[in-house]
């Protein structure tokens, strides 16, 4: 079963009320399985429209990205984010190795 990628454009907007967002968003990662492979650092838009912040997290599979965007655990954290940040989030299924 390939793995699957969580990938996340954000602009924050409200930096002390995202903090809030940050620190809850971890906990349905763990749950589900995820490794975040990236999150935050520097970057080059190279093509398209951007955001400051681009995020890669891997899950095991896209049924558990899936799962894990859906739980009441990533759902209540996405909810602290609310007025504090937007984001673009796409899951991708890798390539089987």
């Amino acid at each position: 079963m390939p793995k699957a990628y969580w990938i996340a454009h954000v602009s924050v907007m409200d930096p002390d009320q995202y903090k809030f967002y940050a620190e809850a968003a971890p906990i349905a990662f763990a749950k589900y399985g995820a490794v975040i492979l990236a999150r935050g650092g520097d970057y080059e838009q190279m093509e398209g429209e951007g955001r400051p912040r681009n995020v890669v997290i891997e899950f095991p599979s896209l049924q558990a990205a899936k799962d894990c965007y859906r739980s009441a655990e990533y759902q209540a954290a996405k909810a602290k984010r609310k007025g504090a940040g937007e984001a673009d989030i796409v899951l991708v299924e890798g390539v089987a190795s």
